[in-house]
């Protein structure tokens, strides 16, 4: 019986061929490559982003000079209030809540409103006070 040391039965039913493996994982990898460079369409899969939705109201505040208010609140293109009377302290308060640049321009016009208010309550007293001198002269 002769036994033969030089190779194994294993190697020799086994080719070693390194360099192929080698290739062949850098082969494997080059096109995972390529596909993670190409950007995908759409939202990636898995992703924890949520699309936020936005709602549109339209909130409308008008005032005369003569200091009344009004808002009118729009959803959409459908009213939801029209015409509502609110007081001009409201008004000052809530622009004051939203924003200092929103509140500066709207207490000036609420001063002036208050500013002619007065003006015209002097006007009607000196009226009043003159209509009290007539009729303390016809009742004499």
């Amino acid at each position: 019986m002769s036994l033969d040391t030089t190779t194994t039965p294993q190697e020799q039913d086994t080719p070693v061929t390194p360099a192929p493996v080698a290739n062949d994982s850098a082969a494997a990898a080059a096109p995972a490559e390529t596909e993670e460079a190409k950007p995908k369409r759409g939202r990636p899969k898995g992703s924890a982003a949520k699309k936020t939705r936005t709602v549109e109201l339209t909130l409308t505040v008008t005032g005369t000079a003569d200091g009344e208010w009004q808002a009118e609140l729009k959803h959409g293109s459908k009213w939801v209030a029209q015409g509502l009377k609110i007081p001009a302290s409201a008004v000052s308060r809530a622009a004051k809540e939203l924003h200092e640049d929103l509140s500066i321009p709207i207490d000036e016009v609420i001063n002036a409103a208050v500013e002619q208010q007065k003006a015209k309550v002097a006007a009607l007293e000196a009226e009043l006070e003159q209509a009290r001198q007539a009729l303390a002269e016809l009742d004499t």
